[in-house]
């Protein structure tokens, strides 16, 4: 900053006001500024400013699955947020490991972030105790944690998959078979309660041989899928609880010579891109992407400026039940033996 100074004849706290946007500079000073810097070819330390400012503009994101659509749609619309804000984002996903979660969460506030936002793996008595002692604005999205009292943005994951039980069931559909996330998960243990609360309303018993785990993951979905349609008594529908795990439905579907809706009925958590073009088009639950994103970003930003009240806010939003081709009455089902 000084040779800059020199260079444009002026002083170094003229050069950092225009640097910085710290105070106004005339527009002829400002051009002799920047074409100073241009010759000389200065460049912010971004280090330097930081510990001098003690902030680093940079605001740490964890997802559980950076593959999954649903978290890469809304690690776009936070980054998008936060960067009209001036902040950078620092992206990490804990791969629904609640060990690498901890490493992560160790090495965003290592990298002294300003704020938070989590997808949490799973509760976490580490991660709990990481969060406290770092006193940084943080932001819980998707999932919740117990212990952890802060910020929030999440789905009414009960009434969703409630909603869409309901749909199967007015469809005639008796037997559905649910395929949950994990268990250790908030959303996986409310999906699951949204299924039985809705058997429950229609005095329908629970059987949990139609309940199978796929942890959120395709694989697991996949062998999840095939157990319950090589059972002696087959369900004539599935919920899948993710968008993933839907993937695995359908393939453990075709592998086994059935066919979707013909033979079985299948409804997912999570619209995605492609919802609609796949054959069937599939019937979904639509989360508000586009809000969450925003609504997590702008409350990270209220913390950090000091406009929040000093009560932890939790927002709930809904999802939308998007009927397509995949599900059909019972009485338009042809039941087959599996090829």
């Amino acid at each position: 900053m000084l040779d800059v100074a020199k260079a444009a004849h002026v002083s170094v706290a003229t050069v950092s006001a225009v640097i910085n946007g710290s105070a106004p500079v005339s527009p002829e000073l400002r051009n002799r500024i920047e074409q100073a810097i241009g010759l000389i070819g200065y460049k912010r330390n971004a280090i330097a400013r930081s510990l001098k400012l003690g902030t680093t503009r940079t605001v740490g994101l964890m997802v559980a699955d950076i593959t999954n659509p649903f978290f890469t749609d809304v690690v776009a619309v936070i980054q998008d947020v936060l960067h009209r804000a001036g902040y950078a984002v620092m992206l990490c996903c804990n791969d629904e490991d609640v060990a690498l979660q901890d490493e992560q969460i160790a090495l965003l506030i290592d990298r002294s972030v300003d704020g938070l936002i989590i997808a949490p793996a799973g509760d976490d008595e580490t991660l709990k105790r990481m969060i406290a002692s770092a006193n940084l604005p943080t932001v819980l999205i998707d999932r919740l944690c117990d212990g952890i009292d802060t910020d929030a943005v999440v789905l009414d994951n009960r009434r969703a998959v409630q909603d869409a039980t309901i749909y199967m069931l007015g469809l005639g559909h008796r037997r559905i078979g649910y395929i949950s996330g994990s268990l250790d998960t908030s959303t996986g243990r409310e999906r699951l309660a949204g299924y039985r609360a809705a058997l429950e309303a229609a005095g329908l018993p629970c059987e949990e041989d139609l309940i199978r785990i796929g942890n959120f993951r395709e694989k697991d979905a996949y062998t999840a899928a095939l157990q319950l349609l090589t059972s002696p008594e087959r369900p004539t529908a599935i919920f899948s609880a993710n968008n993933l795990m839907v993937i695995g439905v359908m393939k453990a579907i075709r592998d086994i010579g059935l066919h979707c809706p013909d033979d079985v009925s299948v409804a997912s958590f999570d619209d995605f891109p492609w919802a609609d073009v796949f054959q069937p088009h599939l019937t979904t639950i639509a989360q508000p992407v586009q809000a969450i994103g925003e609504q997590a970003a702008q409350l990270v930003l209220d913390r950090l400026s000091g406009a929040s009240p000093e009560a932890p806010r939790r927002l709930v939003l809904q999802g939308r039940l998007v009927i397509r081709d995949s599900c059909r009455p019972v009485g338009s089902l042809a039941p087959r033996a599996i090829a």
